[in-house]
């Protein structure tokens, strides 16, 4: 045992990675750029136009930066080595890369769980008790949330990762996955770990599945108050705004869902793989476009700030001109 130990610190893993080179994985390769661009810029931009106007200093939009800032760092904690490994060729990485990338992911992972449920919450709020808003919902209590959500994300990524590493694993250490995840590396262990699996279904259901169910509480409670709108118009935008939130809502938390309330007998690399593409690549790209494009606050300060570049840039071109001239 203590020499299967002293192995498991030398030899690196083997990441099979996402796409297979016979079968359009370059095509595929410049898709998942393109998505991991959009995701960067897109929430790049989101967090710059509400840390600029003053407008968006608002409980939801401190949540909002807050979900932004996870979705940059967690993409670019699996996109930027997947691609690397593809091109080169070259699929190992260490233990100590592993372990680090298992402890970033589950710290980001666990973060945005909790703060998608804060979000929902202030939506709730908002709209079912709008005068009792300020003291339910301020800038202070939404630092503070956002503070427990990091904070409970962080514990559980430290929990999870030092168990994980500390356990033995045997034979060729072929990681069937494009990233180190926990299911991932559980298939890899010399030793039973339906006792660990246990714990994990149990931080699922605090992490997922407990705040799946508040969030869709919290849209069933603000869809029910949009019913009782007299206006047809404001129902159907609320309709609309509310549906794309669940839909990316549910493709989140329903892959991971899947993924981390199995068993591992249940688990199937392919599968994996997929649900992982969904929560690890897909909604980070489309959260910027769901939260800003359908949200004419955001609209209104993308525009606010553009016309003040133009304005400037306006400016500066005419001191050039007169400085020319003169």
């Amino acid at each position: 045992m203590r020499e299967e130990r002293n192995e498991t610190f030398v030899r690196d893993f083997i990441l099979l990675g996402l796409l297979a080179p016979k079968q359009f994985g370059l095509l595929f390769l410049m898709l998942i750029l393109i998505m991991f661009m959009v995701a960067i810029m897109g929430n790049t931009v989101l967090i710059l136009l509400i840390h600029l106007d003053t407008r968006l200093h608002t409980p939801m939009y401190v949540l909002l930066k807050h979900l932004s800032f996870t979705d940059i760092l967690n993409i670019t904690n699996i996109v930027p080595n997947l691609a690397r490994n593809y091109i080169s060729g070259k699929k190992s990485i260490t233990f100590a890369g592993c372990g680090f990338q298992i402890f970033l992911y589950l710290i980001f992972v666990g973060t945005e769980c909790l703060i998608l449920t804060a979000m929902s919450y202030d939506r709730y709020v908002a709209i079912c008790h709008p005068l009792r808003y300020p003291i339910l919902m301020n800038q202070r209590m939404s630092v503070f949330m956002a503070g427990g959500c990091w904070l409970g994300g962080m514990i559980n990524s430290i929990i999870h990762t030092t168990y994980v590493l500390l356990l033995p694993f045997c034979g060729k250490r072929v990681i069937e996955h494009f990233f180190c995840e926990v299911p991932a590396m559980l298939r890899l262990s010399c030793v039973d770990t339906s006792q660990y699996e246990g714990g994990v279904f149990v931080s699922s259901v605090f992490f997922l599945l407990i705040p799946f169910i508040i969030i869709l509480v919290s849209y069933g409670k603000i869809l029910r108050i949009v019913l009782h709108m007299k206006s047809v118009e404001a129902q159907k935008k609320s309709f609309s705004t509310c549906s794309s939130h669940l839909t990316v809502v549910v493709i989140y938390y329903g892959s991971a869902i899947f993924t981390y309330m199995r068993p591992k007998s249940y688990h199937t690399p392919g599968q994996d793989k997929v649900l992982a593409f969904l929560y690890t690549i897909l909604t980070p790209m489309l959260n910027p476009i769901i939260y800003s494009l359908r949200n004419k606050d955001v609209i209104y300060a993308l525009k606010r700030v553009l016309d003040k570049v133009i304005s400037h840039r306006n400016e500066y071109l005419l001191k050039i001109r007169l400085n020319a001239n003169g």
